[in-house]
């Protein structure tokens, strides 16, 4: 498996020799380069997840992607003129198994509605599993041995960040959700992660790092 962040929430990873672009967001760098994915999965609808400006542009350059999505995405992308699809159970892109985990979206405040977010985990014969959970920390996706974690986000208590990283003690982790935080913020979280959260996770910080090789059972 190889990891590319490409700012904030947006991660292309490149396994069993399928190419899997999540969250193109708003935050994101530049991605005119991210071309012949096998698909786009996208957790939930906010622009920093899902930014439309951004989706024909990469819909053109991939013309055989597929759009996996949460179902408040779905009308967007749709209306977009993207074939996507809802999560509907585990689906299949090439030889990696997409299993869709999580409903809704973490609570913001009492007076912002909640909306959809489906977290995804990737699987594959001889490759690391992989699990993403966009906006929320309360999903279960299974033991996994590569865990994204939001590092800050409004909805989140850094206690929870390092709560969520000690429940699933994934021998691998990798920030996302860090697009709000200026330098000398982003290195605190991740202080907080490495020294606060499992002591059996490995933390990778990504980005700016080019693309990273995880292997299975290392």
């Amino acid at each position: 498996m190889r990891i590319t962040h490409l700012g904030h929430a947006c991660l292309l990873v490149e396994i069993a020799d399928a190419r899997l672009l999540l969250d193109p967001g708003t935050f994101a760098e530049d991605l005119a380069p991210v071309r012949d994915l096998d698909a786009v999965l996208v957790t939930h609808q906010h622009p920093d997840h899902l930014d439309p400006e951004r989706v024909p542009q990469l819909a053109a350059a991939s013309p055989g992607a597929r759009w996996l999505c949460d179902p408040g995405s779905l009308e967007v992308l749709t209306g977009l003129g993207v074939a996507a699809q809802a999560h509907d159970g585990p689906s299949t892109v090439g030889e990696v198994t997409v299993t869709p985990v999580g409903h809704v979206h973490a609570l913001i405040h009492e007076d912002i509605p909640r909306i959809p977010n489906v977290g995804v985990r990737l699987d594959a014969a001889g490759e690391p599993s992989f699990f993403h959970p966009g906006d929320a920390l309360d999903a279960e996706p299974g033991p996994v041995d590569v865990l994204a974690f939001p590092l800050q986000a409004p909805w989140q208590r850094s206690r929870e960040m390092t709560a969520f990283l000690r429940r699933h003690a994934a021998p691998h982790a990798v920030p996302v959700h860090d697009g709000l935080l200026r330098e000398r913020g982003r290195a605190l979280y991740l202080r907080q992660a490495a020294d606060l959260g499992s002591p059996d996770t490995r933390i990778h910080d990504l980005a700016g790092a080019g693309p990273t090789d995880f292997r299975a059972g290392e």
